[in-house]
This record gives C-alpha cells, structure tokens and sequence, in this order.
C-alpha cells in the first residue's frame, strides 16, 4: 500500500475452512462502497446469508445520509494503523467470527468494516442487545412525562389497574421499576411451568402475562432479589403499553426508531402481543452506532432531548454488582463487572491507566460499547458463542485513542 491512506480498502479473502479460518489474498486501495445485500439476502434467514467474498474495510466511511456524520482516521493521529492492523488480523481468521467492527470517535463515524455475514444494509440479530433498546423506550416514556424518574421506585403493580391482586404471590409489591431493569426482581418460576406457558399461549396473552408470572413465581423476598438473567425485560415493555397513548410498538416506532431515522430492522412480537422485550429484534450495525451515540450523548438525538438525561446517567451506571466469575467477551483486562439499567459495565485496563464502559451485549456476539473518558463508541456483530470482544476492545483499539 503507498503513503498512509485514508481511502477504501478491500481485503479480498480466500475460505479455508468453517467459517473462521481466512487467507489474506490481496490488500489494495480501492474506491469501492460497503457490500449490500442482495435481494435474495434480504428475504433469506440470517443464518442462511452466504459469507462475503471479500472482507471490507473502510477508514474514511461514505456519508449515506443516515442522520451519522463520518469522519477519516488519519495516520499517527486516531488509531489508523492498528485499526487496520486487528481488522487484517479478524479477516485472516486470528480472532473471534466477526461479521462487523465499527468505531466511532467524537462524535463521527471513523472506521467500519464487514466480514463473513456482515452487510452494511442488512440488520444483524441482536439477542440481549434488545433489552437496551427496551431501557431506553422506558427513558423516552419518561422524557415525554408518562413516568417519571420517581416512578422507578414505585412497586410495578401499581401501574396495572387490569390485575387480580388476591392470586398474586407474595411479596410483589418489592418489585420496583429499577428492579425490573436490574434483573433483581425475585421471580423464580420453575422452568416445567413457563414450558407450560409456551405451550398454551392464550395464558400469556396481553396483561395475562404479568398476571401469570406473579401468580406463579416463589414468593419475593429481599433475599430472593439477587441478580438473575432473563427476569425483567417483559415487565418492563408491559409498564410501556400501560402508560403510554396507543400501543408499546407504535410508541417505540413513532417515538424512538423513527426519531433517529432507523427504518431498517426487525422487532418481533412476543407471544403476549408486545413487542419482544429481551430478544429477537435485529439492526444494522450503522443503527446500533446511532443507540451508542443516542446514549453517548446524554439522551439528545439532532439537537432534541429524546431520553431524559437524568435517566441515561442512572442507566449507563453501576446500579448492581454482578461480579467477574462469567464476564461475557472478557479476558484478563475487563473486571469490577456491573449492571444498569440493563446495560452492563465494566473496568477496562490499558497498561497502567483504568476506563470505565458500559455495553449493550447480545448473545452471539453483539455489542455496543461505550468508554465516555475517550468519547469513543465501537459496534461490534458477530456469530461467536465465546466472544472475545471487550479484551479486543481494551488490548487493541483503546491504546489508539489514548493520548
């Protein structure tokens, strides 16, 4: 490659084997735009999308007039070289099963690159990553005065008027807003019975499934409100459709994905007729750098407050220790792991200085992390079971940030 580039490159890459093991074929400047989807693409299930014939990597992004402003990594300045270096590495196979990697710093969009699945209009499965975007539909309910940051503490029955109060178990009045958002609600309801649930659906449907999951749930109790995974999301998105003119979906569409210009996605509906609160929703990973600079910027999208800041300073902070004995996409530099608003946090360790981050994750491999002391966003999708991505983030692409 001649002199220190800031155009389009293209990695054109030679399948191995599986979907990890690359060859780098060739490596040179080209002024070619991000791979797109093919029609067929589009309409097929993701994990039926062909892998691309060349891995894409693009250290001056193309303004696509998608509501991101785009800026140039520039050679000993912002991270070119070792950017380009661990991206090389990820084509060529050495790291996890990356279908994107995108890093935006100061406000603007500064590097991007597509490998194996990735698109950069096709939107990638997200998993958990949802339960953030659910968060922040709650913190836009409380933008426009349909909660308030005092209703976090208020019991979450209280904002149902439809319930049967006498066929709860007891103790849920315990259960809060912020413990549904911390997944420290108490519930413990048997794995046999929310079988029985999938299986007859018509038990969950509307308000039914707040109902249900307090009738059958253990009894809540200051002990039983520890940490657990999974509890709370659905909660959360019925406290939504309760207070909200309209429905839970139109109010996410109108108020939240149609105000940051995402148009391109999928929210599914959950068997109770909401939308999926945990899971099952998919974004482009230029969608998801917009929820990473939606939080980065304290709520405010274009110049208008679309989430209370107040409520995007409690969510992006460490509400719950969860501990570091599974810390997903970790290694040896990420630890003093917590919890938001469902978002997780974490200390990342660079030499001898200490960031503190906060994430979206999704299983698989979906990311969105934030380290506000550098302004720094980086996008992460994959198909990776074991991600490594928050130790690639601190060993590699935070020193070339770092003054």
């Amino acid at each position: 490659m001649t002199n220190a580039l800031n155009v389009k490159y293209l990695l054109a890459i030679a399948l191995l084997s599986g979907f990890s093991a690359f060859s780098i074929v060739v490596a040179e400047e080209i002024g070619d735009v991000a791979p797109e989807a093919r029609a067929t693409e589009i309409e097929m299930s993701f994990r039926d999308v062909p892998l691309l014939e060349a891995a894409f990597i693009d250290t001056s992004p193309e303004d696509r007039n998608d509501g991101i402003v785009v800026g140039e990594l520039h050679a000993g300045g912002d991270g070119k070289g070792p950017l380009i270096q661990l991206a090389e590495e990820i084509a060529d196979g050495q790291h996890d099963n990356f279908d994107s990697l995108l890093v935006a710093h100061k406000g603007k969009l500064l590097f991007e690159s597509y490998y194996l699945k990735g698109r950069v209009d096709l939107p990638h499965p997200q998993a958990s990553a949802t339960k953030t975007y659910t968060a922040m539909a709650l913190g836009r309910a409380i933008q426009l005065g349909y909660l308030t940051m005092a209703d976090l503490d208020k019991p979450l029955i209280s904002f149902f008027d439809e319930l049967d109060p006498a066929r709860f178990t007891e103790g849920v009045e315990l259960i809060t807003l912020q413990k549904a958002l911390t997944m420290t609600t108490g519930i413990q309801i048997p794995e046999e019975q929310w079988e029985e649930f999938r299986q007859n659906a018509e038990q969950i449907q509307g308000r039914k499934q707040v109902q249900a999951i307090l009738e059958h749930s253990a009894p809540i109790t200051t002990e039983s409100q520890s940490f657990q995974y999974g509890t709370g999301p659905d909660l959360i998105m019925h406290v939504i459709d309760a207070v909200v003119p309209g429905s839970a979906e139109e109010f996410i569409q109108d108020e939240l994905l149609n105000k940051t210009g995402i148009t391109n996605y999928g929210w599914s509906i959950s068997p109770s007729g909401l939308p999926e609160a945990g899971w099952r929703t998919s974004m482009t990973s230029r969608d998801m750098i917009k929820w990473g600079m939606l939080v980065a910027g304290k709520g405010r999208w274009n110049g208008e407050q679309l989430i209370s800041e107040a409520y995007i300073n409690k969510a992006v902070s460490r509400v719950i220790n969860v501990g570091d004995e599974d810390v997903f996409g970790g290694g040896p530099d990420i630890f003093n792991q917590g919890y938001g608003y469902f978002m997780w946090n974490a200390v990342m360790r660079v030499g001898d200085q200490i960031y503190y981050s906060t994430s979206a994750q999704g299983g698989g491999g979906q990311f969105i992390i934030l380290i506000d002391e550098l302004d720094l966003i980086v996008v992460a999708t994959s198909h990776e079971r074991n991600p490594s991505t928050l130790q690639l983030t601190a060993e590699r692409i935070l020193p070339a940030f770092i003054q």
